[in-house]
């Protein structure tokens, strides 16, 4: 999210005409939910939300007499205007009805939804305190059926940056937002176990809200609505695996996300999104963890998060010792795991097939799970079997499997993420990766050589080919059809033995280049 510089505006103006253009038609119009939350916050909104007493019939002849061109087809009112801006976030504007919401068979969505008179009903049906704030610009006009008490429409303004954009500006918060905002609360309007029956998304919004509202810090869940979630929390099984996965990724994304999956454990949730990982809730490792399994694996995540890694590569670091519960044999120091990387890939992909990744991120992840413990002792692992690792995993999931081993050392308790042998392998793979320094990298063959001279293949044609690499490398820009070609009849006319004495020096200087290059990879990772 783009941080707001306080000289920037905080209301596009197409946002404010928008409003303007219902207030100046006698209707009431207001900013309400998650982008008021984020103009208190001084964090630019990444969607705007207007609503109206107006219903849709009355919003698209508004806007139409505005010269704006609008669509309505949703069974919750919401008209979509179409605007000049070119923020691509401000093309559509979207104004929905003042509504209220029936009971909810599916705990998902309504089964009926019916316009409401005042603001008051419409906030009263939003999840959390912080979400069911509005706000407006009053113009001075009287809006055509406002039932909203004065007080209600004069709500404190306490957010200075707004008071400096606009004295008319006010703030509605019934339900005591502003409050829990400024002390990082999560709290459900009116009764929580109501909101979450209506909508059991809700519970992983919670935690999710909780999770990435700061990025430096966990919000607190209110005790009724943290005692609500837990009461509710079965409730998650109405929910598709789709919006629960969407809801997880969101949390994991967080800088906060190691103490958001703790904050689904400690609430009755991580039992119905990831039940496997409390598998390990207080399971001994070997003498080579400090850790039990399900704390190792959140810090692990934690690592990763606070190193910005992607999306896989934290999932892969939560999940890679997945496993490890069913396949541990015997108790104490001397327990063992084995196999349990073989296993653990298999049970990733089969969670994340529950929840409904893609294809292409499941492949990836569970490559991931699956060779995280690859060996790399200094002396004990040599160039094929990097080359074996590299063809396995592909050299486009190297970077990102080292990353998930980091992160599992530091979830070990260890105290360097990447210790010398781990920077001699990475030295290691830059080697194997990079092109062999041979005479196919020069733009001749020995079958054109051959035709050239007329002679057939011999040591003669070794000889032009080692010499004529040695000038490519020192001057690149001789690579060509046209030099080489000049060159191979030049050296066509030399003796044997002056031809052998040309190749022998050109190797030596074949072999100078080879070794400057291994010392610069060398020096890239701090490795002798």
């Amino acid at each position: 999210m783009k941080i707001l510089k306080t000289e920037e505006k905080k209301i596009p103006k197409e946002i404010e005409k928008t409003l303007n253009i219902l207030q100046q038609s006698g209707y009431e119009a207001y900013i309400v939910g998650g982008c008021v939350r984020d103009i208190l916050r001084r964090i630019a909104p990444n969607d705007w939300d207007i609503t109206t007493n107006a219903v849709p019939e009355e919003i698209q002849a508004v806007f139409a007499q505005a010269g704006y061109k609008t669509f309505y087809e949703n069974a919750f009112g919401t008209v979509s205007a179409i605007t000049q801006a070119e923020n691509p976030d401000l093309k559509t504007i979207e104004i929905t009805p003042f509504r209220v919401e029936s009971k909810y068979t599916d705990k998902r969505h309504p089964d009926k939804v019916k316009f409401a008179k005042t603001l008051e009903e419409d906030l009263a049906r939003r999840d959390f305190t912080v979400n069911a704030l509005a706000l407006t610009e009053v113009t001075g006009v009287i809006p055509r059926t406002s039932k909203a008490s004065p007080k209600d429409l004069t709500a404190t303004k306490r957010d200075s940056s707004l008071k400096a954009q606009n004295d008319s500006v006010k703030i509605i918060d019934l339900f005591g937002g502003q409050e829990d905002l400024e002390n990082k609360v999560i709290r459900a309007v009116g009764n929580p176990e109501e909101r979450f029956q209506e909508d059991a998304l809700r519970l992983m919004r919670a935690v999710r809200f909780a999770t990435t509202l700061s990025p430096d810090c966990l919000w607190e869940i209110e005790e009724k609505t943290k005692s609500a979630i837990k009461k509710s929390a079965g409730l998650l099984q109405y929910i598709s695996q789709e919006r629960i996965r969407d809801e997880l990724v969101k949390i994991i994304m967080s800088p906060n996300g190691a103490n958001g999956l703790e904050l689904l454990q400690e609430i009755g949730l991580l039992e119905y999104v990831l039940p496997e990982l409390e598998e390990g809730i207080g399971l001994d490792q070997s003498k080579h963890h400090i850790y039990q399994i399900y704390k190792h694996n959140i810090l692990s995540l934690d690592y990763a998060c606070r190193q910005g890694y992607s999306l896989e590569v934290r999932l892969a670091a939560l999940l890679h010792d997945i496993a490890k519960p069913r396949t541990k044999r015997g108790e104490g120091e001397n327990a063992t795991f084995y196999g349990h990387e073989i296993v653990g890939a298999k049970m990733t992909q089969q969670i994340l097939r529950r929840l409904r990744f893609s294809g292409k991120q499941i492949e990836k992840i569970v490559k991931l799970v699956k060779y995280h413990l690859f060996y790399y002792n200094v002396d004990e692992v040599g160039e094929s079997s990097v080359r074996r690792l590299l063809k396995n995993v592909g050299q486009e999931n190297i970077e990102e499997l080292l990353q998930v081993r980091k992160a599992d050392r530091i979830g070990s308790g260890v105290p360097k993420a990447e210790p010398y042998k781990l920077r001699h392998l990475k030295y290691l793979f830059d080697k194997v990766r990079q092109d062999p320094i041979a005479p196919k990298m020069i733009k001749i063959n020995g079958n054109e050589i051959m035709q050239l001279l007329g002679i057939p293949a011999g040591p003669k044609i070794g000889h032009i080919l080692s010499y004529l690499l040695s000038q490519v490398l020192s001057q690149p820009e001789k690579n060509t059809k046209k030099f080489l070609t000049e060159e191979v009849k030049k050296l066509g006319k030399l003796s044997d033995q002056d031809l052998q004495k040309l190749a022998n020096q050109a190797k030596k200087e074949v072999e100078h280049v080879e070794t400057k290059r291994d010392e610069m990879t060398k020096q890239k990772y701090w490795v002798t």
